[in-house]
């Protein structure tokens, strides 16, 4: 499973000089290694991630990666050594936030955009990977807490617990109805609760079920209780709703301007191209 980052705050407050957000400026980056790393391994992410010799390095433990999602998954698929690494790098005022992912096969991009979103990240672009391929489920906290450091901000325990809790029940769903389909559904419910939080859970319902429906997708009764356990804890919990819907949109017109952009719409044509060529491969077994 994902050995990422988890930064241990603690441990950096001994670091010295520490890096406040005073400091930090637009192309600024911070760097977690997992503990159980080799040295060459580490060498190699830090080239992989363009990382500066003076970058700062927050080393992640295993125990962390337990303490944040062993209440959410198995600790079996926790493993036993932290290994997964990100790259936090401050992005220009107002930009929202950016992920992209190496040897992760089971969290989205937008998975950890959803997530962080929850936490209260923004304006940041943020890099993970691995030396192997793993399943990404333990990257979220460390990105956190690099990110808690890099702004010199602390981010409430239960915010943090619910958007590690945010991502794997998103992937869990994904497993279900597609991993697509499952974090466009927590992000249109999320918009839906920014704009006018539900009284209670029949108007929580209904915005779970409309934004299914809004996907053409079926919701188990089992995956419907989790989703309305989640959504009216997370409703609860102090969060800045106000940011959460300005990033969301963000993270939508990124989307909406790549596919605008000569890169996404060489994009869509090699998509194009590869269903007129299944379409007449399928016609050439019947002629």
């Amino acid at each position: 499973m994902k050995k990422l980052a988890l930064l241990l705050f603690s441990f950096i407050l001994l670091l010295s000089p520490i890096q406040s957000f005073a400091d930090m400026a637009e192309g600024d980056m911070i760097v977690t290694l997992g503990e159980n790393l080799t040295a060459a391994q580490k060498e190699s992410l830090l080239a992989e991630m363009g990382a500066p010799k003076d970058v700062q390095i927050v080393t992640v433990s295993n125990q962390e990666e337990h303490e944040y999602l062993g209440k959410y998954i198995a600790k079996s698929l926790i493993g036993t050594k932290a290994i997964s690494s990100s790259a936090v790098t401050a992005a220009a005022k107002g930009s929202g936030i950016t992920v992209k992912t190496k040897n992760i096969n089971w969290v989205t991009d937008e998975m950890y955009v959803n997530a962080l979103i929850t936490a209260g990240v923004k304006d940041a672009n943020i890099y993970i990977t691995a030396p192997i391929t793993v399943s990404g489920t333990a990257a979220l906290t460390g990105i956190i807490k690099a990110y808690e450091i890099s702004a010199d901000k602390t981010i409430p325990e239960d915010v943090k617990q619910a958007a590690n809790q945010e991502m794997v029940e998103t992937a869990k769903l994904g497993d279900s109805i597609g991993h697509e389909n499952a974090a466009a559904l927590m992000a249109k419910v999320k918009e839906e609760i920014a704009k006018n939080k539900p009284k209670n859970d029949a108007e929580m319902q209904k915005i779970i079920e409309q934004a299914a429906a809004d996907l053409n997708v079926t919701l188990t009764d089992e995956e419907m209780q989790r989703l309305l356990d989640f959504f009216n804890k997370l409703k609860n919990l102090d969060i800045n709703w106000d940011q959460v819907s300005d990033q969301l949109n963000k993270a939508k017109d990124r989307i909406s301007k790549f596919l605008q952009s000569e890169e996404g719409q060489g994009f869509l044509d090699k998509i194009k191209q590869f269903f007129i060529w299944l379409i007449d491969t399928i016609k050439s077994f019947f002629s």
